[in-house]
């Protein structure tokens, strides 16, 4: 294939990957992008690029450790190190780049990273046009890695307009926008790889995968659709070396906007909380409660005077959705509510002894919401799955006494099958196969040696959860 010809083949592969982009109403292309001859995102990015911002910051004088070896004045005149005094006057400030999103011009709001901006003695922002301004930190939430800056432009900006990030699709089209290793305004394309990806570290995450690439530089830039809508917030990348291998990370808007409209508003991020310990709805779990779904989160503890103790939740509920959404596991339950704020009204759709019910709770702000027998040897008297662990009555030294009924397992031996099952010591067993104990010999009657299976509730500190033993 001849130069010519390879280059009229993949511009017509671009063109129906656009053309199949724009059937779909919800990454339709702008219809400047297919005028004439060679497809391009530039028409969009002409409007996007000035709203994605430079932010330099200037982080907190930092001492040169104070080493023995710095002291001496041979060591100094050999390496031509300053004398400590010069030291003194001139400590390091370490500097760090990121990139930013302009989300409303007429306010100056600016977002990015919490990580970019965490403990910043100076923050500036610079514009594509190269204007800069002092920007001023008007609230972070490390919780989510949301940071929003305002910066007092005398001429006029421009926003990006955020968009439904609940809409995004597996296979739909991204850009990703910023400043990796501080070359200024790069624009990578791609698609999204993956959605609701969690487990990178932060306590809400939500995240889109996406394989544009995003490098160190990225954090806080913006990761747009074909429209030029904000759909993310670039912040994390997987990666051994530290550059980008295809596996590329975005705060999706709506939680973004979440965050955003608080800080916006209050200065601040309230968190709102139904008030229940919960566990992920596992197939053994599923089986053990006579449940014919695998997804949802079980109920272990309900907080005392707490939203889900008003509306009526209850320990073994298994909680499937929140105001219609699918609730696969506690990482989106934790999502469903700790992203709203303290007030508000939700519907919670839960199974309980096999039947669906539903029920209304008002949230709470989270800082208002706080979780005589003789040990005996468990030997052959109770179920193999018990052996290692001794147990005994609740006794007034013990946290929970008055709190709950139960047996307080004792000791657990190291390496014991009590101790495979997740059994510790000071745990308080409140029920074995859905049946409430309050002493031992419940335990020995529940839990004999020819029961093959047990399903116990544990209340360990100020949590619970649930423990299935075979």
């Amino acid at each position: 294939m001849t130069p010519t010809a390879s280059s009229r083949f993949f511009a017509l592969v671009f063109s129906c990957l656009i053309l199949l982009a724009a059937s779909n109403a919800q990454a339709a292309v702008p219809s400047g992008m297919l005028a004439g001859d060679n497809p391009s995102l530039a028409p969009m990015l002409d409007e996007a690029l000035p709203a994605v911002v430079n932010v330099v910051v200037t982080g907190k004088p930092q001492q040169m450790p104070d080493n023995p070896l710095f002291n001496d004045p041979f060591f100094r005149r050999f390496f031509d190190m300053p004398d400590q005094q010069q030291q003194r006057r001139a400590p390091r400030q370490p500097t760090a780049a990121g990139s930013g999103v302009i989300v409303d011009a007429g306010k100056g709001y600016v977002l990015t990273n919490h990580h970019v901006v965490k403990d910043a003695e100076k923050i500036v922002v610079r514009l594509n046009d190269n204007r800069e301004y002092d920007a001023e930190l008007i609230g972070d939430d490390p919780e989510t890695d949301i940071a929003v800056l305002q910066i007092d432009a005398d001429d006029s900006l421009t926003e990006l307009p955020i968009a439904d990030s609940d809409n995004l699709r597996v296979g739909d089209f991204v850009v990703a926008i910023g400043n990796p290793f501080g070359l200024r305004q790069t624009v990578t394309s791609g698609i999204v790889s993956g959605l609701g990806r969690h487990g990178l570290g932060n306590r809400y995450e939500d995240f889109i995968q996406t394989d544009a690439s995003i490098n160190p530089g990225n954090s806080g830039g913006a990761l747009v659709n074909l429209k030029g809508e904000l759909v993310g917030i670039n912040s994390a990348i997987l990666s051994r070396t530290g550059g980008n291998i295809g596996i590329g990370f975005a705060i999706p808007s709506n939680l973004v906007n979440s965050v955003y409209t608080q800080i916006a508003e209050t200065g601040e991020v309230q968190r709102a909380r139904l008030g229940v310990v919960g566990q992920n709805l596992t197939s053994d779990l599923a089986s053990a409660f006579d449940l014919d779904i695998t997804q949802g989160v079980v109920v272990a503890q309900v907080m005392d005077d707490s939203p889900a103790a008003r509306a009526g939740i209850e320990e073994r509920d298994v909680i499937t959705h929140v105001n219609g959404k699918k609730i696969n596991d506690f990482s989106e339950l934790a999502n469903a509510i700790g992203l709203r704020s303290p007030g508000e009204k939700v519907t919670v759709s839960l199974i309980r002894n096999g039947k669906k019910r539903e029920v209304k709770a008002t949230l709470a702000n989270a800082q208002d919401l706080a979780a005589t027998d003789t040990a005996g040897d468990t030997g052959t008297d109770l179920a193999p799955g018990l052996e290692g662990a001794t147990f005994g009555p609740i006794t007034e030294d013990n946290p929970l006494a008055g709190e709950v009924e139960g047996v307080v397992v004792k000791n657990v031996e190291r390496a014991s099958a009590a101790a495979r099952a997740g059994l510790r010591p000071d745990d308080v067993i409140t029920s074995i196969n859905r049946q409430p104990i309050s002493d031992v010999s419940q335990l020995s009657e529940l839990a004999g040696p020819d029961v093959k299976q047990l399903l116990l509730h544990v209340r360990r500190g100020n949590g619970a959860l649930f423990l299935l033993i075979r």
